[in-house]
Formats: C-alpha cells, structure tokens, sequence
C-alpha cells in the first residue's frame, strides 16, 4: 500500500524519446500532487516537473520546458513523463513522488513529498 513503481527508463542517443510510467497503489490517487525528479550520484535531487491532483496545472524546470510533458491518467492510478529531444545532460535516475497537498511556487521541494518510487535510470549519449 502507498507504492510508486517507475518504468520506461533506458539508454537512448541525444535527439530521441523515452516515456516514463509511475504506477501509484496510492489510495485516493486523485487527491496527491504528482511529481517527477531526477539524482545523479552525489548531487541533490532536482524537481523536474510536477502536476495537479486533476491534472489542470503543471510545473516544469526551466531545461526542461517544450521538451517533456508530465501527464496523469486517474482512473488508471498513472503518472507519466514524455522526454523528447533528451540531451546527455538529462542523464540521471528519474523517480516519482507524492504529495498530499496542493503544490505551487514551491513544487520543485523534495521535502512536500511523502511518497517516492524506487528509480528508474535514464542515460542519454551524445
């Protein structure tokens, strides 16, 4: 109960696409604040892009933008990233958070997330 499990993640050329997929066992999915973040090795975990309970709003960090799209579909308890144009700088491992709480300016803070996937890593070569 309360799992996120990530998939979809791989090694792709600098110029192609991945999709993630976060599967939430997350009772009352509908009512979190959805998020994905990226780590490398040694460094703090990056928010890069988030989204409304109803999917209505989104965030997304600004090397990100016009390249990835963050979706969700409720009814299947799903959460998604469309990477495209990946670059060897999105190279990191990609996880999905919860938050029981409405996000706003501040959506990119790991510390409103209470609930985190497992990781999926993504590598981009140039």
């Amino acid at each position: 109960q309360g799992q996120l499990v990530e998939s979809g993640g791989g090694s792709v050329q600098a110029g192609g696409s991945l999709r993630l997929s976060c599967a939430a066992s997350v009772y009352t999915y509908d009512r979190y604040s959805m998020a994905w973040f990226r780590q490398l090795p040694g460094k703090e975990r990056e928010g890069v892009a988030a989204i409304s309970p109803a999917g209505s709003t989104t965030y997304y960090t600004d090397s990100v933008k016009g390249r990835f799209t963050i979706s969700r579909d409720n009814a299947k308890y799903m959460l998604y990233l469309q990477m495209n144009s990946l670059k060897p700088e999105d190279t990191a491992m990609y996880y999905c958070a919860a938050a029981s709480l409405i996000l706003g300016g501040r959506w990119y803070d790991s510390s409103f997330y209470s609930r985190w996937g497992q990781g999926t890593q993504v590598t981009v070569s140039s």
